[in-house]
C-alpha cells in the first residue's frame, strides 16, 4: 500500500512539474507586442551600456532576406549632436541609427526596418522607451553623416530613439489610438 501511495505521490509531483512547463494561456511576447507604444516623454537618466548592448543584439538576430543582415548600427550618446533633428531630445537618451547599403532595393529598407522593431521591442521589454523616426532621416543623410560617423557606404534607413521613461509617461495618454481590425484586415475566400 505504501508503495502504491508513494508511486502516486510522485506521480502527482511528474504531472505538476510537467505542467509548469507546458504552454500557457499568456504569451510574454505577445503580451509586449500589444501593450508597446511610443512614448514622447523620456527623463535625462541614462541608458546604461549593458541595456544599449542588449538592444543592439536583439537587432542583430532581426531576420533578413537571404540572411545578407545589412544592416549597420550607429550609436549616438551625445545628444548635442541630434538635438537639431530630434525634438524633445534628453541628455541620457541614445540614438541608435539604423542603415543600409546605398546600392541596394526596398528589401535592404525592409531589413533596416526588421532590426529596428527587434531593437525597439528589446527596449520595450528592459522598461525603457523606444521611439522609431524616418522622419529626420533626410537631414541625418545629408547633413549630419560626417558628424554622427555614419559609414560612408551606408545611408541611414530609421532611427531609433531610446530612453527612460520620464514619471509622467503612461501608455494611455501617449499611445494614439490603433484603427480597427475591420479597418485593415481583409479575408479571401
Amino acid at each position: 500500500m505504501r508503495r502504491i501511495i508513494g508511486f502516486a505521490m510522485i506521480t502527482l509531483l511528474l504531472l505538476a512539474i510537467a505542467g509548469s512547463f507546458g504552454q500557457t494561456q499568456t504569451n510574454k511576447v505577445i503580451e509586449l507586442i500589444l501593450s508597446a507604444y511610443s512614448p514622447r516623454n523620456f527623463s535625462d537618466k541614462p541608458v546604461t551600456d549593458d541595456q544599449i548592448m542588449q538592444i543592439l543584439k536583439c537587432g542583430i538576430k532581426a531576420p533578413s532576406g537571404r540572411n545578407r543582415q545589412p544592416w549597420k548600427f550607429t550609436v549616438v550618446k551625445d545628444m548635442e549632436k541630434v538635438k537639431d533633428a530630434f525634438r524633445g531630445i534628453q541628455n541620457g537618451n541614445v540614438i541608435i541609427l539604423i542603415s543600409g547599403p546605398k546600392e541596394g532595393g526596398p528589401s535592404i529598407a525592409f531589413d533596416c526596418a526588421l532590426a529596428t522593431e527587434n531593437m525597439f521591442l528589446a527596449a520595450t521589454s528592459l522598461g525603457l522607451g523606444g521611439r522609431i523616426y524616418t522622419g529626420p532621416v533626410g537631414r541625418i543623410n545629408e547633413e549630419l553623416r560626417e558628424t554622427l560617423q555614419v559609414p560612408e557606404e551606408y545611408r541611414v534607413v530609421s532611427a531609433l530613439r531610446i530612453g527612460n521613461l520620464a514619471a509622467d509617461a503612461d501608455a494611455v495618454s501617449q499611445a494614439t489610438p490603433r484603427k480597427e481590425m475591420e479597418e485593415v484586415v481583409n479575408y479571401t475566400e
